[in-house]
């Protein structure tokens, strides 16, 4: 079959593949590889999830994430420049979608049930927000010091983060404005207004966390933010000291699993608080903590190292990057890794409140990986076509 001309031009124009990043390649396979294999574990025993072929889903997952990541990097990540506007109309369609009709068409206000299959738009909406923003910025780049244009990036995020609250989706909602945050910076705001953003941030923190706590209710249903998200902000502040069950019992058994462990950990299917049952929502939430029970520290350390090596070659990518809109797009993705893994490492040793991220690459989620994939393939396609330096 014949090619089109214009579609080759569109696809291979500029390209070298002698530049696409394999040690980046590399990293993500072998921690998207662990992470299917540490699931295997974590799900040992339970007989729902394995009739659920929660591990073959996962597979098929990372096998579909890693064609998107050789077909986005053949696409020249410039023509997303024309297309950003559009894919933000259609995610907020979408996402509009899932908050009126998802409880009554798809069973959930988060997800699309396509046969055994669930997909969350959520997950993409985050890729979705680094092209438009990278678009926006890199146009007005000369006003990043008029704080009306920043103001306008962060209206253009709110039009999207409104609806993924409603859903409730409080987690990715605050991944979302972190990338915000990333690219204003990286874009290059002076220092006083960032200053005068974060502590605009911290104000609205300080005056929104007391009046949670006084008007907490775990009956109550509704509004943007839901009784068990602030009952998790209520455990992480006063902990009680032996909980039997919810957010603080998991992050209590998140611990010992964590202790348990040692430097070398317990061995593969060997970990008495993953296989016994005792660590809860193992396979996802907290597969930290079980990679740390079966592998200990050598192994925890082991995953961190990859994880922080795919981030350095993200802001690698944006540092060679031919224009601006490439490097935005870059340091977004290397933004959304380093701040996911943070938070799901600083959850399960209690030292942030549980929230629903997953680790980048090892957490069961098909969005979340195929997401991370879609993200990695982005960041491919601005290394092909980077300013002719070898590093």
């Amino acid at each position: 079959m014949n090619i089109p001309r214009g579609l080759k031009f569109i696809c291979m124009q500029n390209i070298s593949w002698r530049h696409f990043d394999f040690w980046l390649l590399g990293a993500v396979a072998l921690l998207t590889l662990f992470g299917i294999v540490m699931i295997r574990s974590a799900i040992a025993g339970n007989i729902e999830l394995v009739e659920q072929n929660t591990v073959q889903k996962q597979i098929i997952f990372a096998l579909t994430g890693f064609v998107v990541i050789i077909v986005v990097a053949a696409v020249d990540y410039k023509i997303l420049s024309a297309l950003s506007q559009p894919l933000y109309v259609i995610t907020i369609i979408v996402l509009a979608l899932l908050v009126f009709f998802g409880g009554a068409l798809f069973g959930s206000a988060r997800w699309f049930t396509l046969g055994p299959i669930l997909v969350q738009p959520s997950e993409l909406a985050k890729m979705v927000i680094i092209l438009v923003l990278a678009d926006f910025l890199t146009r007005h780049q000369d006003k990043i010091h008029d704080l009306r244009w920043v103001a306008r990036s962060l209206a253009l995020t709110i039009g999207l983060v409104i609806w993924i609250l409603l859903q409730p989706d409080l987690s990715t909602s605050i991944v979302i404005f972190v990338i915000w945050f990333a690219l204003i910076w990286a874009s290059g705001l002076e220092i006083k207004h960032l200053l005068t953003a974060v502590g605009g941030g911290i104000l609205f923190l300080g005056i929104s966390l007391p009046l949670m706590l006084i008007t907490y209710n775990p009956e109550a249903e509704g509004g943007l933010i839901r009784p068990y998200q602030v009952g998790r902000v209520i455990n992480f502040l006063f902990p009680a000291e032996d909980a039997t069950h919810g957010d603080l019992y998991n992050v209590q058994q998140a611990l010992v699993s964590i202790g348990s462990g040692g430097w070398l950990g317990k061995g593969y299917e060997a970990g008495t608080q993953v296989q016994l049952r005792f660590l809860k929502v193992r396979h996802s939430d907290f597969i930290f903590s079980a990679l740390s029970e079966e592998f200990g520290f050598v192994g925890t350390v082991v995953v961190m190292a990859l994880l922080f090596f795919i981030i350095l070659r993200c802001l690698r990518a944006a540092r060679l990057a031919s224009d601006t809109f490439g490097a935005l797009i870059a340091y977004g993705v290397a933004a959304t890794v380093a701040f996911q893994a943070a938070v799901n490492i600083g959850m399960n040793l209690q030292l942030l409140p549980v929230t629903g991220l997953p680790l980048p690459f090892v957490s069961y989620g098909g969005s979340s990986l195929l997401t991370m994939l879609l993200g990695i393939g982005l960041v491919e396609s601005v290394i092909l076509r980077h300013k002719a330096l070898d590093f």
